[in-house]
């Protein structure tokens, strides 16, 4: 039975202390592997070997937008990955044009001897390491004969996607950080798993707006509109840390479907009925 196996290498929100920042890692029926978001610092390469998997193993991004807390691990997997893998073919980052411009800027400040441009990263004897790949929210990308990807827009920063992964039938759903977004519920129909994040609770809707993120009851509304069939709620904020509970527990009121809240780690798999 085909399944993909999702493993939450970070869960927390950009100001969480107890947890390491938003990377998940999808691995599809057919081996495809993708890492969602890149966390921070080293925290993807820290997490990885946790549970065996190293940055040679990461070949294909996509990212949600261009906030250090899912972006700013990118030159650290790209520095360990050339050290031990200095002939794997270029890591490919899938975004908008306007995050990636972000990211060229990231990599532009921290890299020492490689050239930053507008195609990708080169190592100073012109090997390609990185390359980058603009999307257009709604266009699917094809990354295997078998694994699509599809980003579609949502209420955070400019050019801020979520992402739709479908592989041998199943849809897993991921929303980045957004506000309640009706663009979100619409590409989530019919998913396995929506992924969305979940500031706070709604004892606190206007926090979470102001900091263009949602709620878990928010999260849950997006859930049952577009009718998935579970939802997991990741980019727990500090206070939620020790006691998520309250997200699970308010999440339950507005979705019938099963509900978990992500923790760093963490593993679920999602198969075919």
């Amino acid at each position: 039975m085909p399944d993909i196996r999702i493993t939450f290498l970070g869960t927390g929100a950009g100001a969480s202390i107890h947890r390491a920042h938003t990377a998940i890692v999808l691995e599809c029926p057919d081996g495809t592997r993708i890492l969602l978001d890149a966390s921070s610092g080293n925290s993807v390469l820290r997490g990885g070997a946790e549970v065996g998997m190293y940055a040679q193993d990461f070949h294909q991004v996509l990212l949600s937008h261009a906030h250090a807390d899912h972006m700013g691990g990118l030159p650290f997997i790209q520095g360990q990955r050339t050290l031990v893998a200095p002939d794997a073919p270029p890591l490919k980052v899938y975004s908008t044009e306007e995050s990636l411009q972000r990211v060229q800027s990231l990599f532009r400040a921290t890299s020492i001897t490689h050239v930053v441009d507008q195609d990708g990263v080169t190592t100073a004897d012109g090997q390609p390491i990185v390359g980058w790949q603009p999307c257009q929210e709604g266009l699917a990308v094809r990354l295997s004969d078998s694994v699509w990807a599809t980003p579609f827009a949502v209420d955070h920063i400019a050019g801020a996607v979520g992402w739709r992964v479908e592989s041998s039938g199943l849809a897993v759903v991921f929303s980045g950080d957004t506000r309640f977004s009706e663009s979100l519920a619409r590409a989530s129909q019919d998913a396995d798993l929506l992924i969305h994040e979940a500031l706070c609770t709604d004892d606190d809707p206007v926090g979470a707006a102001s900091r263009a993120h949602s709620t878990a009851g928010e999260a849950a509304r997006a859930a049952a509109l577009a009718g998935s069939k579970s939802l997991i709620v990741t980019h727990i904020d500090t206070p939620f840390h020790f006691d998520p509970q309250p997200l699970a527990d308010e999440a339950r009121r507005y979705f019938d479907g099963p509900v978990s809240v992500a923790s760093d780690l963490g593993q679920v798999t999602v198969s075919c009925p």
